[in-house]
């Protein structure tokens, strides 16, 4: 017996059953200790099952297990809520902050009492806060990097002008209001100044982010409209934040003398941050800048400056959300080196941390407070006078600067919006005591209301304004055109579907129009950056359009929800072809990987909704992944999806038919016939060809004009040396199941595979 080749087996078992048997036996004479100290030993089942019960209940009961627990709850309903506000054209932020209401008193708390105690106990709560504020400073900080101050530069006099105008109209008709309400809902002991400032800043806020979403959503990023926009807010971001900090110091101090003390200790702050701080970061982000990572001693450095620059402002006294974001307004201007950070920064706080701030707004917002007609009434003079104040402001400075009418009401419905920039100024002002919960509630649902009503807001005034003229000739010829859309995500699929539409328009360049799509996977749009990762991501694939000649046309987005995105642009767009490249799916290969697929079919609210509506029995046993599986269920015009398995030329099509609805694909086959010279074979699975007569007609009229191209097969069974000499087979989506469901050798054979959805 050779010991050698079990030596580490019987190391194995000589060591561990040795030092088991010797912890059996200290444990053993421990138990005699017992005994001599007189220690009672429980020794009935009934008593270590209680013991574990009572355990098992301080476990949950622990301060990190209901945190734990608050924290799953809450992304899993702000993640559904901002889902359903998706899909009915809103932004997720609404349904974020709609979610945290619910969450709280006025729904979860009011129905399920019981429930809301054991999982938001007012002791936790503070846990909550202090988590949802780091969230909050994390966040500031990528919003400050996110503002681009060479904009301002650029367009400085309309931007200004109008920014301004948008932040002091409604400011001092918050102010102006104030005066009707304070006697009524101003908080006992707080002076009139301070609740009028407070109610005046409230109303004169923008959300940044959500504006420049919303421009990119509506695809206005790229006009001169939407450029005085994007200007308009970072200008009115960055007043209103200086005025905001003000405005606490004033709070803090009590009047406005005593606040000059904190106001000059900001000033050396800022100034600290700008000709002292801001330099020596720059000299890092210029030695780092081109770098395609960034190492934990550096991304330390400025995540300390970060927290002393919270810290500092705190300490001043003007929040430290205004030292994070005047952090990320002085970063390096190095779009590399920005992006690194926010990618770093963003996910952890937008999709972890700042749910947390929704829902606990959501805690201290109790719409039953609001159970008087006349309080409804104040909450809706507070909502015209915000609304009044934003929109019309905004528009009547954009027209006096020289917009149009059109222009103007969208620069004002844009700045109206207020989403969560309202809702942190509202938790400082219940924080300082400024505000009562009353008024908090009612700001609350004012934010509700005007960030809800911006894009209702903007389609009324496309439609008041919509171009009555008559289209012109180009528009007219352009609709006649065949127009391809393909959409890929890394560049080789790309290139391959750019390949694939040249095949089907090569000869018919002047009556053809071909798209390329690419869909960024981001919450936010990065203003900064945009232009250079759009040429950065369409660059392989222009290079690749000069090669075969070929002239494209591009859209670039970034959106949350590709797959949806993907099949609006196409249905939208009147295009007679969308191509797309099959994914791997995830739940492929692994245990793990299936069991994951499992739970997502049963918690995606687009899966649930597919196994009602009956579309979900046609993808059960195809190897589509996720995303191609929406989109298939999504598109309403024909939709092509590669198997791409390395294609590069188009000389040799195989095309099965299995179906008499089959016919379609001879359109495919005569397209690739006269703009690709392509030899076609089609075999004849159940006799269609010569049977039924729509393709019977289809394909003699083929073989008539093009009879050295086509050739036909009736044999059931094809070689794989007949198919590895193929270049793409051409098949429908349903004859795709028949090919799966009977084990074929063609997925083998055949290097590439068009599946057509007509």
């Amino acid at each position: 017996m050779d010991l050698k080749k079990y030596k580490n087996t019987l190391f194995y078992i000589g060591v561990t059953g040795g030092f088991t048997a010797l912890i059996y036996w200290i444990i053993t004479k421990g138990k005699l200790l017992e005994r001599r100290n007189n220690l009672a030993v429980s020794e009935t089942g009934n008593g270590s099952w209680n013991d574990f019960i009572s355990s098992m209940e301080h476990n949950f009961e622990d301060p990190l297990a209901i945190l734990l627990a608050q924290i799953v709850m809450i992304i899993l309903v702000a993640r559904l809520f901002g889902w359903i506000f998706k899909k009915i054209g809103q932004p997720t932020v609404i349904g974020e902050i709609i979610a945290g209401i619910v969450l709280g008193p006025s729904l979860l708390g009011m129905y399920f009492p019981g429930f809301s105690a054991a999982l938001f106990p007012v002791e936790s709560l503070g846990n909550l806060k202090f988590l949802s504020q780091i969230g909050l400073i994390l966040f500031m900080f990528v919003i400050g990097m996110e503002l681009d101050i060479k904009v301002l530069k650029n367009k400085a006099s309309e931007a200004i002008v109008i920014s301004h105008a948008s932040i002091v109209i409604p400011f001092a008709l918050g102010i102006g209001l104030s005066y009707f309400v304070f006697n009524q809902f101003a908080p006992e002991g707080v002076q009139f100044l301070s609740f009028s400032l407070f109610m005046g800043i409230a109303m004169s806020i923008t959300a940044f982010p959500v504006l420049a979403r919303i421009v990119q959503e509506r695809e206005i990023h790229k006009t001169k409209l939407g450029a005085i926009v994007i200007t308009c807010a970072a200008a009115d971001d960055i007043t209103a934040w200086c005025l905001l900090a003000v405005v606490i110091a004033i709070v803090k101090a009590g009047d406005f003398l005593s606040s000059l003390y904190v106001i000059s200790l900001a000033v050396i702050y800022v100034v600290a941050m700008i000709f002292i701080v801001k330099p020596f970061l720059k000299r890092i982000g210029d030695l780092y800048g081109s770098k395609d990572s960034i190492g934990k001693p550096v991304m330390a450095i400025f995540f300390l400056f970060l927290i002393l620059s919270s810290y500092a402002t705190e300490v001043i006294g003007i929040h430290a959300l205004f030292g994070a974001f005047m952090m990320g307004s002085i970063m390096p201007d190095v779009t590399k080196f920005r992006m690194i950070f926010i990618e770093k920064v963003e996910d952890v706080a937008v999709i972890l941390l700042l749910p947390l701030f929704f829902v606990f707004t959501g805690l201290k917002t109790e719409i039953g407070l609001i159970n008087d007609p006349y309080l409804w009434k104040v909450t809706g003079a507070i909502i015209m006078v915000a609304v009044v104040g934003k929109f019309l402001g905004s528009a009547l400075a954009a027209k006096f600067v020289g917009q149009n009418w059109k222009d103007s009401l969208t620069i004002g419905a844009l700045m109206n919006t207020r989403g969560l920039m309202e809702l942190i100024v509202l938790n400082i002002g219940l924080e300082l005591k400024v505000l009562t919960p009353e008024v908090f509630t009612m700001m609350v649902i004012m934010a509700l209301v005007t960030t809800f009503m911006t894009g209702p807001a903007l389609d009324l005034i496309n439609y008041l304004f919509k171009d009555k003229s008559l289209p012109d000739a180009e528009e007219i010829i352009n609709h006649s055109k065949y127009r391809i859309l393909f959409s890929f995500g890394n560049n080789e699929k790309g290139k391959s579907l750019l390949r694939l539409a040249n095949s089907l328009t090569k000869k018919q360049k002047s009556n053809s129009i071909v798209t390329a799509m690419h869909l960024s996977l981001s919450d936010e749009l990065h203003t900064f950056n945009m232009d250079e990762k759009e040429k950065d991501s369409f660059l392989p694939i222009f290079e690749e359009s000069e090669l075969l000649n070929i002239e494209i046309d591009t859209i670039f987005k970034a959106t949350i929800d590709i797959e949806s995105e993907i099949a609006d642009v196409a249905n939208q767009g009147d295009y007679d072809l969308l191509l797309v490249g099959l994914g791997k799916s995830i739940f492929e290969g692994t245990i793990l990987g299936k069991v994951i697929g499992f739970t997502t079919r049963i918690i995606n609210p687009d899966r649930l909704i597919d196994k009602f509506t009956g579309k979900e029995g046609l993808f059960e046993n195809s190897p589509f992944d996720e995303r191609t599986r929406q989109i298939v269920a999504k598109t309403k015009m024909p939709l092509g999806i590669l198997i791409d398995k390395e294609f590069q030329d188009i000389d040799h099509v195989f095309i099965p038919i299995f179906k008499s609805d089959d016919s379609f694909l001879i359109d495919y086959a005569q397209k690739l016939i006269y703009n690709n010279n392509s030899k076609i074979t089609i075999l004849d699975v159940n006799g269609h060809v010569k049977n039924n007569f729509v393709i019977q007609s289809a394909v003699t009229s083929l073989e008539q004009i093009h009879p050295d191209n086509l050739s036909i097969v009736t044999d059931k069974v094809v070689s794989l040396s007949f198919l590895e000499k193929q270049d793409l087979m051409l098949i429908s989506l349903e004859s795709w199941k028949s090919v799966l469901d009977s084990d074929s050798d063609w997925l083998i054979g055949v290097p590439s595979v068009l599946i057509i959805k007509p």
